[in-house]
């Protein structure tokens, strides 16, 4: 075989090896509670991951190459969002990760990407602490965005409700046992203190919790004129029904879970009037809301979203991700990191535009302003007046 002959093998071997390589897929990891009591929240954020997902392959892919999710069921669970975790960064070599519903989950898990120098999108966990973990000064990079509302700024609007808004002075906190619960709990009873108030009462209960009643007794002897909640579907739809049973009514104000599909199931009429924080309503109230909540629609054959928020929230997460490999034009991870930090373009979400949304110092994409106050309305949520 002549010289040239092997020179232009060689050549067309490598030329369609490059091709091989260009043409391998982005991994990225969804982490989510897809089953159980947080399973409307799981199921409807990788629901939503898809959809954009799917947007993005169909325009072409991030950097010539087609994003592919892998999804795993952490069962809202921190033995297994760790187990996760290290299978998404050892064994699948994902470049990023979005998901966590549950700061549990998230806090317990995150320090695997953290140590492995891969960004992690929290689009539906809102612990304060999730993307506090890892901060100067022990920390020079952390590697923990989100785009939730983290509870810091819930319990705010929380408290704004009951007390600015309502004018009450004896409110009552029910926050179930998980670090969700409590971490919650904490960030109201701050918040409230810093108005010079009170809780008349602070209970707490556990997942699979099917009576109330104890809390609920202790809350009313107290005079509370509400309840301030922190904790999911199931159980906060016990705390509705509980109060009927008593015959007892006063407000329920809780952070975003209170429009869980299974709380607003398991209430029924019970749960009507509650009131909550939220990023995103199932409201086709401008083009790109529409043009998603039909999407969601269509693909999953359902009307209601299970769970609107985590839905939306996990559609632009994938959207933002997309945006930091675009601009750092690779997937490399301190660079898809520094990338965030510095977003140059605007990203059309649809809970959002994001301008800028993260610096080095500040991976909290969603702040004060941005999340409204929604209202149970017969199996819905609406816009609270």
């Amino acid at each position: 075989m002549s010289y040239k002959m092997k020179t232009l093998i060689a050549t067309t071997l490598v030329g369609w090896s490059m091709v091989g390589i260009a043409a391998e897929p982005i991994k990225i990891g969804v982490s989510g509670p897809l089953t159980g009591g947080s399973a409307p929240m799981g199921v409807s954020m990788r629901d939503g991951v898809k959809l954009a997902v799917a947007e993005i392959n169909a325009k072409g892919g991030v950097l010539g190459r087609q994003l592919q999710i892998v999804e795993r069921d952490d069962e809202a669970k921190n033995e297994r969002g760790v187990q996760v975790a290290q299978e998404l960064i050892n064994k699948e070599r994902v470049v990023a990760t979005v998901g966590y519903a549950n700061t549990g989950v998230a806090i317990a898990s995150q320090r695997f990407y953290q140590t492995a120098k891969i960004p992690v999108m929290n689009n539906v966990a809102t612990g304060s602490i999730v993307t506090k973990q890892f901060v100067a000064p022990e920390f020079t990079e952390n590697y923990i965005f989100r785009n939730a509302a983290n509870d810091t700024l819930q319990s705010a609007m929380i408290v704004d409700e009951a007390i600015v808004k309502h004018k009450f002075t004896k409110v009552a906190i029910l926050a179930d046992s998980t670090n969700y619960g409590q971490l919650g709990r904490e960030d109201l009873e701050r918040t409230l203190s810093a108005k010079g108030i009170k809780p008349v009462a602070v209970e707490k209960f556990n997942i699979k919790d099917v009576d109330m009643t104890a809390q609920l007794l202790k809350a009313k002897q107290a005079g509370a004129q509400a309840i301030l909640t922190y904790g999911i579907g199931p159980e906060l739809a016990q705390i509705a029904n509980g109060m009927e049973k008593l015959g007892w009514k006063v407000p329920m104000i809780g952070s975003w879970t209170l429009s869980m599909g299974n709380f607003l199931d398991n209430a029924g009429k019970n749960g009507n009037g509650a009131t909550m924080p939220q990023t995103f309503i199932q409201d086709p109230n401008t083009p790109k809301r529409k043009a998603f909540i039909e999407a969601y629609q269509k693909t999953y054959k359902i009307d209601r979203i299970p769970s609107p928020v985590s839905a939306a929230q996990g559609y632009d997460s994938i959207y933002l991700l997309a945006a930091a490999m675009k601009q750092a034009g690779t997937t490399d991870g301190p660079k898809v990191r520094e990338a965030l930090e510095n977003l140059t373009e605007k990203v059309d979400g649809v809970v959002m535009t994001y301008n800028k949304p993260f610096t080095h110092d500040d991976h909290e994409a969603i702040k004060a302003g941005v999340p409204v106050m929604g209202e149970a309305k017969d199996g819905h949520i609406v816009l609270s007046k």
